[in-house]
């Protein structure tokens, strides 16, 4: 793409390093930013500066937060002794555009992948193990991808906390395997987590 500005060149390719951008729907983002008014793209500027300079991970899920512990953590009115478990921060915002479930969340930061270089130790793993013996919790709820992956991730976790009482379920197969939860609909999502099934009988399932 051939462009009569190096400066306009640069903000293109700026844009276009962003997944899901490519070259013409960033210059057309570009051009957008240059008819605004001045003051409205500094503003703009600041807010994703901001966002970077000042953004959370919340000490206690590795959800996203302005503060050491995320709204969800410190929200009363969630259920304490409920914990779901998700791949990404993608996920956890899924569920909750759901409005179906009212416990709490850990983010692992992603699945184990061997072949990817990702192993246990690389996880928000033993952070999760930690809180299911110290805080008490009832039910654990797996909602991770439906891969091979997903469910290596899922059985690893589960051997780790085999000398716990703790309740473990996943959610049920609304979602096709191989799909990702980040792109499926609300109402899948709902009906997965109202209908998630004991680990032990989705592992005779399969």
């Amino acid at each position: 793409m051939q462009l009569p500005s190096v400066l306009l060149d640069n903000a293109v390719n700026a844009f276009a390093a962003l997944p899901g951008i490519g070259k013409k729907t960033a210059l057309r983002l570009v051009l957008h930013l240059l008819k605004q008014p001045t003051e409205e793209v500094y503003q703009f500027s600041e807010v994703i500066a901001t966002l970077r300079r000042e953004i959370k991970t919340c000490k206690r899920c590795g959800n996203i937060a302005d503060a050491d512990h995320c709204t969800i953590c410190t929200n009363p009115s969630r259920k304490k002794g409920m914990l779901c478990v998700v791949e990404s921060i993608r996920e956890l915002i899924a569920f909750e555009n759901t409005q179906q479930y009212n416990g709490l969340y850990h983010v692992l930061g992603g699945i184990i992948s061997p072949l990817d270089g990702i192993g246990p130790d690389q996880l928000n793993i033993h952070s999760l193990i930690d809180r299911v013996r110290q805080e008490s919790i009832e039910e654990l709820i797996f909602a991770l991808n439906p891969t091979i992956q997903g469910d290596t991730t899922v059985y690893y976790i589960q051997k780790k906390l085999k000398d716990t009482p703790v309740k473990i379920s996943t959610i049920a197969r609304g979602v096709a395997f191989g799909g990702e939860l980040e792109y499926t609909d609300e109402m899948t999502l709902a009906r997965s987590l109202q209908n998630r099934l004991p680990l032990d009988r989705y592992i005779s399932g399969l």
